[in-house]
């Protein structure tokens, strides 16, 4: 049987979650999302963007989540020499946590990013050998009752 978990009785709570993931790319196109090059525009104001418009359509997405207001995102994007890092975090008061919504807006970042950057991963046989996406996490997870 699949169910969604009935929370009815549950107090509205402020609830906070983070997430963070990384995905490994190309040095030279590390430096072309520095230097703002690629072609589909600028990667990381892109990223944001998603990551917060994911966060927002979760239960969308995933069918046992629950649909909650979401009062704030915050999405902050790394560069390392050889990965681009996404973090979320997200804030809700809701009788559920938010830790769906802050891996959901991770995950969907880093794809984005993927997308942006394709062009440039591929090898000769137009595979992407070096690209992976690794280490999608929760790294906080709050109720303040």
């Amino acid at each position: 049987m699949a169910r969604m978990v009935d929370i009815t009785p549950k107090r509205y709570v402020l609830r906070v979650a983070k997430a963070r993931g990384r995905i490994r790319l190309r040095r030279e196109t590390i430096k072309l999302i520095k230097e703002r090059r690629v072609e589909k525009g600028d990667v990381i104001t892109v990223t944001k963007i998603v990551a917060m418009n994911a966060v927002k359509r979760t239960s969308e997405l995933l069918p046992f989540c629950h649909q909650i207001e979401i009062t704030h995102v915050d999405v902050d994007v790394r560069l390392g020499d050889d990965y681009v890092e996404v973090e979320v975090t997200v804030k809700s008061v809701a009788r559920t946590g938010v830790e769906m919504e802050s891996l959901v807006g991770v995950s969907m970042a880093l794809l984005n990013v993927w997308d942006m950057v394709k062009k440039y991963e591929k090898d000769e046989t137009g595979n992407y050998p070096w690209t992976r996406i690794s280490d999608i996490i929760v790294v906080e997870k709050v109720k303040f009752e």
